[in-house]
């Protein structure tokens, strides 16, 4: 068996090393108690590659990532990211429509490699407008969940849905109508949620599109690229004004939002940007194919019963599930 040291992965690994190199470095994270059986974090070898790609298979490093996020994990927000999490629902929270309206980012379908699409059309970004409905601490909560939302429901979804791995997001930014006036209203909150994707959540995103881009766009990316790991700034595309035939090569026409050039509006359920349409929603309430399962779930007199219990003292410590 060939030895697999901290810092034997600067370079590009050979894939008949790949599955050792893995599971050398979640038994390493087990035996150093970094990592538990149980866990929210994942055990699995999609989540053990995203870490080891983010250190390019430097085990010292990727294990130190791997350390730092589970104490961000223990701690985010006072409470954790599993309680925060249970607290709010990333598909289903009360300032959800007023954060879509003056912070337009949602996840919609997926595209031609079964990735997820996650649009952000930045200019309709209002943060003034955004505060005056939901306070900058719910806002940023919103963001911590839904970037939690990626590796623990909407890219699993993808890859049961299509059958095949998925790993990442596909990224697709409109900058139309975006200017400096709005750029300087998001700039802290657009670093900090680089600085949690890129720590806490490493290679969720596989691909980013930037649409229509301003005038200003040069000054924009000299003050956003010095945010940014190199391995980021590779996936990133300017498309420019002509990009439809292009978006259409990598996204079927029924998935893309019909104000990008494709077929779909949603209108069912108010938008795309509201619909949140994907196989992530499938069992929700509501939602997918298996949404009556769901619905018959929730009036079941078993889950009656268990609610009204969990409201008594010797149940406390019971586990409550999230609706």
């Amino acid at each position: 068996m060939a030895s697999f040291s901290s810092d034997s992965f600067n370079k590009d690994v050979q894939p008949n090393d790949h599955q050792e190199i893995v599971s050398n470095f979640r038994k390493e994270l087990f035996d150093e108690g970094i990592l538990q059986e149980g866990d929210s974090i994942g055990t699995d070898d999609v989540t053990m590659e995203r870490f080891l790609r983010a250190r390019k298979y430097d085990l010292k490093k990727s294990k130190e990532m791997f350390r730092r996020c589970q104490e961000w994990r223990k701690t985010v927000e006072g409470v954790g990211i599993d309680e925060l999490y249970r607290q709010m629902d990333p598909f289903d929270y009360p300032e959800r429509k007023a954060v879509f309206d003056y912070w337009p980012m949602w996840f919609h379908k997926t595209d031609k490699q079964g990735r997820p699409l996650n649009f952000e059309f930045l200019g309709g970004l209002d943060v003034n407008r955004l505060y005056k409905e939901c306070t900058p601490e719910r806002h940023w909560q919103s963001i911590i969940v839904t970037a939690e939302s990626l590796p623990r429901e909407i890219i699993p979804s993808a890859a049961r849905h299509h059958d095949k791995p998925v790993t990442s997001v596909f990224v697709i930014i409109d900058l139309k109508g975006f200017g400096i006036s709005q750029f300087w209203q998001m700039k802290n909150l657009v670093q900090r949620s680089f600085q949690v994707s890129q720590d806490y959540y490493p290679e969720t995103m596989g691909q980013l599109a930037i649409l229509n881009a301003p005038s200003s766009f040069t000054f924009i990316w000299s003050a956003v690229k010095p945010w940014l790991d190199k391995e980021t700034v590779k996936k990133i595309d300017v498309l420019g004004s002509d990009y439809q035939e292009r978006l259409l090569e990598l996204i079927d026409a029924e998935n893309l939002p019909s104000i990008l050039g494709g077929k779909c509006t949603c209108e069912e359920f108010g938008g795309c940007h509201l619909s949140g349409a994907g196989p992530w929603l499938d069992g929700r309430k509501g939602w997918g194919p298996n949404s009556k399962k769901a619905d018959e779930k929730d009036t079941e007199p078993s889950a009656v019963v268990e609610e009204s219990k969990s409201e008594k003292p010797e149940t406390a410590n019971g586990e409550i599930k999230s609706a």
